[in-house]
């Protein structure tokens, strides 16, 4: 009987080969996925024990043959399936759409509400369960997270694995007190020419869980918080791991790549490193998954072709994501801020703002045409802290941003963009939309006014509703015409929804 596989699923050929020397390096295996629509050449990579593998993500329903070839073997691998409709929830790739916006790739529109757990596939499995339990219920539909380990205060626990074979350096003496980013990396021993597979194996796991639920996978290749060496790597190691992660996970339909987390702080890297990796990245990624780098400080120049969107870290204490305008117009491509502090209580300022505050930069971005991101750094006796080890939440604003996200889903058409409207008030309208559409949305943020006044046309009906997006309510304010006046409550975060009804 053929073999099956839903369309923008995995389907995964495995072939036994050669293990004489080192087959991370000494050895080549490609798979050729043709059907009648596509054909797709895609790297594979070896897995250990003997066995090497290729994956392929179909695009298109129907019958579809492989061959498997290299010098890992003499033999090649072929053979047929058949790729069967996608499943309900499953919607393919996002990709970039409305120039500003987000959709999947059969066409249903993508509001990401994302948030940052950059260590939580390396953590124990109970910490690992209790992360998805809580992503379960729906509060986000992206998360980023580090293939490589964190050395970071907060953070100073070794991974269950490591992504090379051989021994890290002792840290047992680490405290926060002696914490610093000068690392010598000296006692470290690693091979960094062959991979330890069940670290990418968890990894990739933790991939297919999130894809499960919904969400999308913001995979962050490189960063600079590392004692164990990795960031520091030569050219050639770094291009032997580009090209083993995207070999490995390219396949998976809910990958997003960022280059880095503050590239910028990479100080062993240059402009040239950061574009050849890009380089590797548009050559080896069969499937043009969306692709950024984030900055610690110094934006990246996001008009470069292979960036698809921008991922933004703020520059400024106060104003940041009231930017979003502007950095649509420089940019050209959707605008989305990873990290605007993080709703906590540690004594760091990026990480102790409030669930409301939080909230509020999420509306103020997806209300100017933009895309927010959470964190959590609440101070944990067990020192497990969602912003990077996931686990449990404790924080206001998750289900406020999911509230959000309900609010975005109704938006006609795809996206919203900042319209016209008084000084005090931030306005969302449809974008690429004329004008008079007929749909509006209006947020007053930290004001309290106790009514707001409207004129519209004498003959065309509005829908008012106030929404409280603290309260997560929506309540009816009746039909108008006209000059009228809508009643609030006199307290913060309120928004006023306008709709136009049908003549």
């Amino acid at each position: 009987m053929m073999q099956t596989v839903e369309k923008w699923d995995i389907f995964e050929v495995s072939a036994s080969g050669r293990t004489e020397g080192n087959p991370f390096t000494d050895y080549t295996v490609k798979g050729i996925f043709r059907g009648k629509n596509e054909t797709v050449e895609a790297d594979g990579f070896y897995d250990g024990e003997g066995v090497y593998k290729v994956r392929f993500m179909p695009s298109f329903e129907g019958e579809y043959t492989y061959e498997i070839s290299g010098s890992f073997s003499e033999e090649k691998t072929t053979g047929a399936f058949l790729v069967t409709p996608p499943s309900p929830k499953n919607h393919g790739p996002v990709r970039v759409a409305n120039t500003y916006h987000f959709a999947y790739e059969d066409g249903t529109p993508y509001y990401s509400v994302g948030t940052t757990c950059y260590v939580w596939s390396h953590q124990p499995e109970e910490i690992r369960k209790q992360t998805l339990e809580e992503l379960s219920k729906g509060y986000f539909n992206k998360m980023r997270f580090c293939v490589f380990p964190k050395h970071y205060i907060h953070n100073f626990r070794d991974p269950e694995t490591f992504p090379y074979e051989g021994t890290p350096v002792d840290n047992s003496g680490l405290t926060e007190e002696n914490f610093s980013y000068n690392v010598d990396f000296s006692g470290n021993h690693w091979d960094f020419k062959r991979f330890h597979p069940e670290h990418f194996r968890r990894f990739e796991a933790c991939i297919a869980e999130l894809r499960d639920r919904g969400i999308e996978a913001d995979i962050i290749v490189m960063h600079p918080y590392d004692r164990w060496g990795f960031s520091a790597m030569s050219r050639e190691e770094d291009d032997l791991y580009w090209k083993y992660v995207v070999a490995r996970f390219a396949a998976y339909r809910n990958v997003w790549w960022s280059l880095a987390n503050e590239y910028d702080l990479l100080r062993a890297k240059t402009l040239e490193d950061w574009e050849r990796y890009a380089s590797i990245l548009c050559e080896k990624d069969p499937y043009n998954h969306l692709r950024s780098v984030h900055n610690c400080i110094d934006f990246y120049d996001y008009t470069r072709p292979w960036i698809t969107h921008c991922s933004m870290q703020r520059q400024d204490l106060y104003r940041h994501v009231e930017y979003t305008d502007d950095y649509r117009v420089r940019y050209g491509k959707p605008v989305v801020w990873d990290e605007i502090a993080y709703e906590g209580n540690i004594d760091q300022g990026w990480g102790n703002i409030s669930g409301q505050e939080l909230t509020r930069r999420f509306w103020e971005a997806s209300l100017r045409g933009g895309y927010a991101g959470h964190g959590e750094t609440f101070v944990n006796p067990e020192d497990v802290l969602w912003w990077s080890h996931g686990g449990k939440l404790h924080g206001d604003s998750p289900e406020r941003i999911r509230f959000l996200h309900q609010i975005l889903c109704e938006t006609p058409g795809l996206g919203l963009k900042r319209g016209t409207g008084s000084f005090d008030e931030t306005v969302g309208v449809p974008e690429g939309m004329a004008p008079d559409s007929g749909y509006e949305i209006h947020y007053y943020g930290f004001g309290r006014p106790t009514f707001r006044e409207f004129r519209k046309e004498p003959d065309a009906r509005y829908q008012a509703e106030v929404i409280d997006t603290w309260g997560m309510t929506v309540t009816d304010a009746g039909i108008h015409s006209g000059k009228f006046r809508i009643p609030l409550p006199g307290r913060e975060y309120m928004a006023i929804r306008l709709r136009r009804l049908p003549e």
